[in-house]
């Protein structure tokens, strides 16, 4: 019996409204099976700003368009891809100023970002905000990357003996960001060069800050118990205690959930085309042919259809003679040859070499 092989990742992704009128929360993974990477991008609108959900869209949307142009050359340019991930935050925060200006009425928006490329066993990461990146392995569980907001620095204080602890947790200045993508200069962010490898086993969430009104030891604890089980189960778990604790101002609330299978040696490789390389035609050929263009007599003198019924009935004498409809001709398409003589007053556009290390434009699915 013929099974199919067990992929290196098991991911799973959930998203929930928790208390709030909008679902600000934005995540997408892309996972393929055969491929040896994958990448996570997840954003938190700002809660109570100005079209938050729009701002957390435009930041998943150029991020993942341009982690996934460059996604074919992850493996041969592995150490380019912390440079991929800040250029696409990047681009993400022009956009974001650009469409501020364009829609005056939507300055304050804001997004969070948590964008996550794994190759093999190594992750990538890159942050700006407080959406938190966990990692489980062997019963423990830690954040990676930085919390850019106001909790650090409220959790020093308590442990400082400044405030107590119920202050700490219900402080109203928690929440604070002290960096966000807003179209402005990001003030922080959090993007290490080196990978952080992981275990066969472990677990990693990519998570909006929603999650966090569980607490740690709560998250942990599912994890720990669910840890044999597929990553769509433990993604069920968390969603489940979040409805169980039922907190009224529960914030929007996404998150990924990603288990390392195996780390056996790569099979099958993605990369990508050589620049200048010119596919030999083998076999069938996809091609484009011309169509004459439809005449207007010629839609006049079609006949109208009949229906079920009148089809039914004998053909009268003056419908055997109808003349038979017009069957338009499909042409092939033309061969263009191409000559190096081109005279210089022409209007013909060059054809250039694309540099390997700027690669060509493209067209965003967020409108650039």
């Amino acid at each position: 019996m013929w099974r199919s092989p067990e992929p290196r990742f098991d991911v799973a992704s959930a998203i929930c409204q928790g208390g709030r009128d909008y679902q600000e929360d934005a995540i997408v993974t892309d996972f393929p099976f055969g491929a040896d990477s994958g990448l996570v991008v997840l954003a938190d609108g700002m809660g109570g700003h100005a079209a938050g959900d729009v701002a957390s869209k435009i930041v998943v949307t150029e991020v993942f368009s341009e982690l996934k142009f460059e996604s074919a050359n992850f493996g041969d340019f592995e150490s380019e891809i912390p440079r991929f991930l800040t250029e696409s935050a990047a681009n993400a925060n022009r956009y974001m100023r650009q469409h501020v200006k364009a829609h005056p009425e939507t300055r304050g928006m804001g997004a969070t970002l948590v964008s996550v490329v794994l190759v093999e066993n190594r992750m990538y990461w890159m942050s700006i905000g407080d959406s938190p990146l966990y990692h489980y392995r062997a019963g423990q569980m830690e954040q990676l990357n930085e919390d850019h907001s106001m909790a650090p620095q409220i959790d020093f204080m308590v442990q400082q003996g400044l405030i107590d602890a119920e202050a700490g947790r219900n402080h109203p200045d928690r929440n604070c960001l002290t960096s966000v993508i807003l179209g402005d200069r990001v003030a922080k962010s959090d993007c290490p060069k080196t990978p952080f490898e992981l275990r066969v086993g472990d677990i990693v969430v990519v998570s909006s800050d929603g999650l966090q009104y569980l607490e740690d030891a709560k998250i942990q604890k599912i994890l720990h118990r669910y840890r044999r089980k597929k990553a769509a189960e433990i993604a069920g778990y968390l969603l489940e205690a979040i409805e169980t604790l039922a907190d009224p101002d529960q914030d929007n609330c996404s998150f990924s959930v990603i288990k390392l299978n195996h780390n056996k040696p790569v099979i099958r490789a993605i990369r990508a085309k050589p620049v200048g390389h010119v596919d030999a035609a083998v076999g069938t050929v996809t091609r484009v042919v011309e169509l004459d263009d439809v005449k207007e007599e010629d839609v006049e003198k079609e006949e109208p259809k009949k229906d079920v019924a009148a089809a039914a009935e004998p053909q009268t004498d003056d419908t055997a003679t109808a003349e038979p409809p017009v069957i338009k001709e499909v042409k092939p398409f033309k061969k263009v040859e191409i000559t190096d003589d081109v005279d210089a007053n022409d209007d013909v556009e060059s054809i250039q070499e694309v540099d390997a290390a700027e690669p060509p434009a493209k067209i965003a699915a967020g409108g650039k």
